[in-house]
């Protein structure tokens, strides 16, 4: 591929441009212990890139109780959203690196439309609390998707929004769920993270600055 193909840059949120793991972990063990179920580190990397109630799911395999109702699973995701929205009103510009913020900058000053692509429902909250909203020319997140990663559609809406082709954007992600989600849509994948290493990864980075190798 020739990267003068690239018009446009789709970046995961968490683990990607910020990281809110330790967050979304204090919160799911505070509901984990609410009803008992055992809840560590391992599992919580088992939720990264994964919808919130696919998530709960996962942290009840150990469950031993009653059958939950799906409308009490409801009620206990959103405790486990309302405490993790609690945890990101504290966050705020120096949450993002000087990295990120010079690298975003020069992907928009070479003529690169960028968005973000992620599940989360609090994109947006945590764009504002970190001062990044005017950093991408849209936002496809998990309030106008019904699949999640690896399913492709929040990335297919992020194209859409960009007016861009899909075979013409590069998706930047972090968990491999969200590399398969960016093949699925017929976009390049770049690997950061725990992604970079995985077999479908196109372009595996080091660091978020290597972008700037890829967009010429």
């Amino acid at each position: 591929m020739s990267e003068n193909k690239l018009k446009a840059v789709i970046f995961d949120l968490d683990g990607v441009i910020v990281f809110t793991d330790k967050f979304h972990y204090q919160a799911w063990k505070k509901m984990a212990d609410e009803i008992g179920v055992y809840f560590d580190e391992e599992i919580n990397n088992r939720l990264r890139g994964v919808g919130r109630m696919e998530s709960l799911d996962i942290i009840l395999e150990r469950y031993e109780g009653e059958p939950l109702s799906e409308e009490y699973k409801k009620i206990l995701a959103a405790k486990k959203n309302d405490m993790y929205r609690e945890l990101l009103y504290g966050m705020g510009p120096d949450d993002v690196t000087a990295e990120v913020r010079e690298t975003l900058a020069e992907l928009r000053n070479r003529g690169y439309k960028l968005s973000i692509g992620s599940s989360s429902k609090n994109a947006k909250l945590i764009l504002r609390q970190v001062r990044l909203m005017d950093a991408f020319d849209a936002i496809s997140d998990g309030t106008n998707i019904s699949k999640s990663k690896p399913d492709p559609e929040v990335f297919i809406k992020a194209a859409e929004y960009l007016d861009v082709p899909c075979d013409n954007c590069l998706v930047v992600e972090d968990a491999s769920a969200g590399i398969d989600a960016a093949k699925a849509g017929h976009m390049y994948a770049a690997g950061i993270g725990d992604a970079m290493n995985y077999s479908l990864t196109d372009y595996p980075l080091t660091s978020f600055k290597d972008l700037l190798d890829i967009c010429k």
